[in-house]
């Protein structure tokens, strides 16, 4: 990890992760909890499991590099197949990552 602030996310089976703030920016969720002064501890996160977060940090951190200086996503062809190798998984993964996506 770099010196940038990190937030550490807590999945419902245990598993642990150490993020950089502007990964985690990512999320709106997180975003209030930060913003709200609520992120000082970890995070837990007891409707992820440990798969689906090492997933969403995955697309969290390929989004954030993927935004400009004034905070826009810059959406070029690499990140247009990332998203769509991101969502080539088994039916039940994509479930879970439709839901997770309602809630963070």
């Amino acid at each position: 990890m770099s010196s940038e602030k990190t937030i550490m996310l807590k999945s419902s089976d245990g598993e642990t992760f150490e993020i950089e703030e502007v990964v985690a920016l990512e999320s709106q969720t997180i975003k209030h909890m930060i913003e709200d002064d609520c992120a000082n501890t970890t995070i837990p996160l007891p409707n992820v499991t440990g798969k689906i977060m090492s997933m969403v940090v995955e697309y969290c951190k390929k989004h954030a590099q993927s935004t400009n200086t004034k905070g826009k996503t810059v959406v070029d062809d690499d990140l247009k197949t990332f998203d769509s190798e991101f969502v080539n998984v088994d039916q039940d993964t994509l479930f879970d990552l439709i839901l997770v996506s309602i809630s963070l």
